[in-house]
């Protein structure tokens, strides 16, 4: 059997700091997702190749309350891991993004014994820092790890990795927590992973920042404690020399050894696409598409891992000498709504779609009930999926009846409060129901048309249509479902990425979103409906 040719990223879009878990002859990888509800996405997969998304495991608002969350807050960096016949899954709930000041945050484990079911309450582990893990060893304790914030001025905010016992029958840890390891020059020491192999302990994390200068560090040791030497070839993962790889930002990752005998590195990545004029030394580009999950190839030489090619990521690697299988795909490009329940691949921000949508009050629609507005941290009422290339059309048909001009509904292409876009049916005292587009950009607001489209009064349902062409998009509106006319101009799609957002803010951990949202701030709750919504992704192979 020869080996697949596998071609990065192989989890496109929004998908960052995966963490892989095999189970036999399945393979499972979960990844963050800030302040988008429901919390941690797990995919699957039977070759590496193919992944599916099977699960979206925090799921209650008891497991998660994200109410008030800042952008980019809410879940950082899950775990996952099978150990007892059971999954265990640990995430961190981030309170507080901005500053080098204070990192208000609580750490949970939550556990099911099937990665598709109902997974338990959460058990609050911790506060001291993010990125928290846990390490089953070989004598049956379970250890956690995570990095600790230190707020002191003058102080570096990345004190190190901690680690504590955790108890299973108490459900708490217990014992005295220690600082295992500070890191390297490269600083910024986070998302720590521990492995037994052999007769060492292997201690993983990511340096850098998680922008273009991330980085994968191993160490290993002895004993469980410490202390751990350096890997020889450190970074062990990086992009940050090589400016004309495709593959950047990688870091942040997790390693697995197959049923097969061999040995992969699941990491963070990106795929920028680059403004003519800026140098890629400089500014590198932008990443629309956010942090995307890929995979590298490990050999092993002197009890150490070695990225195959490596340092630096591989476009296209050879995979693991097991039988391609793919997937369905989870989501119709046309979805008419007929389900009694929301695709999978839609998500909500901090709060459950069932507090303010339902698919049963008008079948064969997705009604939306008003909430606040695109500027709000508490309850939005949208609902939206990832970009997952810089090739598709987002489409929907809405029907609504706005009596002022702050009710509104319709599309919108979204990064966070302040970045997005919004092609929508409202309300303008001169010409009554009408069209409008309207752009937020770093928080500076305006109308992308010089007046609003009139919709004629005998108009039940207004189409709209967005199509994203590489660096650019453009909306559309139809009246007949047929003929379609441009609204406004060409928006650029970098201004819906981490790179466009971190010169001048703190929450840049995300990426760019498409879907429908409702607006309406006289409080009444004014619902639109809507018929379908397509995603059709060219790109998507």
């Amino acid at each position: 059997m020869g080996s697949l040719k596998i071609k990065n990223p192989i989890i496109k879009g929004f998908n960052p700091d995966p963490s892989i878990c095999r189970v036999d002859e399945d393979y499972y990888i979960a990844v963050s997702t800030f302040e988008w509800f429901p919390g941690v996405q797990i995919y699957h997969s039977k070759d590496l190749k193919n992944w599916k998304l099977i699960s979206q495991p925090v799921n209650r608002i008891e497991q998660l309350n994200m109410i008030g969350n800042p952008d980019s807050g809410g879940v950082w960096a899950p775990q996952l891991s099978y150990s007892d016949g059971k999954f265990w899954l640990i995430y961190s709930d981030v309170k507080v993004v901005s500053g080098n000041n204070f990192k208000d945050v609580s750490n949970y484990l939550i556990t099911s014994e099937t990665i598709d079911g109902d997974w338990s309450d959460p058990i609050f582990l911790n506060s001291s820092g993010f990125d928290p893990s846990l390490f089953h060893d070989e004598d049956g304790k379970k250890y956690l790890l995570n990095m600790v914030w230190d707020f002191r001025p003058k102080k570096h905010a990345f004190h190190g990795i901690i680690m504590q016992e955790y108890d299973v029958e108490k459900k708490q840890l217990v014992g005295k927590s220690e600082i295992i390891f500070k890191g390297t020059p490269l600083g910024l020491t986070e998302a720590p992973h521990m492995y037994k192999i052999g007769d060492y302990y292997y201690l993983l994390t990511a340096e850098g920042g998680t922008k273009y200068e991330h980085a994968s560090i191993f160490a290993r040791s002895e004993n469980l404690w410490g202390p751990f030497e350096l890997h020889p070839q450190t970074p062990f993962l990086t992009a940050w020399h090589e400016p004309l790889n495709p593959v950047q930002k990688s870091g942040h990752g997790s390693l697995v050894e197959t049923h097969t005998g061999e040995w992969f590195f699941t990491h963070l990545m990106g795929r920028p696409i680059h403004i003519e004029g800026e140098t890629m030394l400089g500014d590198r580009g932008y990443c629309p598409l956010g942090r995307e999950t890929g995979i590298q190839r490990v050999e092993w030489k002197d009890d150490w891992p070695y990225i195959v090619d490596g340092p630096v990521p591989s476009l296209e690697i050879e995979g693991p000498k097991i039988e391609e299988h793919p997937f369905d795909k989870t989501y119709l490009v046309k979805d008419d709504f007929d389900d009694s329940k929301l695709n999978i691949h839609f998500q909500t921000l901090r709060q459950p779609y069932q507090w303010f949508a339902n698919l049963d009050e008008n079948p064969g629609h997705l009604r939306i009930y008003g909430g606040e507005s695109m500027n709000s941290f508490f309850k939005q009422s949208l609902i939206a999926r990832r970009w997952e290339s810089l090739d598709f059309t987002a489409e929907t048909k809405v029907s609504f009846e706005p009596e002022t001009f702050i009710q509104l509904a319709g599309l919108t292409n979204y990064y966070n409060i302040n970045n997005w876009s919004s092609l929508h049916v409202t309300w303008d005292e001169e010409y009554g129901k009408v069209i409008q587009l309207l752009v937020s950009d770093k928080g500076n607001m305006s109308y992308a048309l010089d007046k609003p489209i009139k919709i004629e009064n005998n108009v039940d349902y207004v189409y709209l249509r967005s199509v994203v062409s590489g660096h650019d998009y453009q909306y559309y509106y139809s009246i007949d479902g047929e003929n379609w006319a441009k609204v406004g101009n060409i928006l650029e799609s970098r201004k819906l990425s981490d790179d466009y957002i971190y010169q001048e803010e703190d929450g840049f951990f995300t990426g760019a979103f498409v879907g429908m949202h409702v607006m309406d701030l006289t409080g009444k709750k004014l619902y639109a409906d809507f018929d379908y919504f397509v995603y059709d992704d060219k790109d998507n192979t």
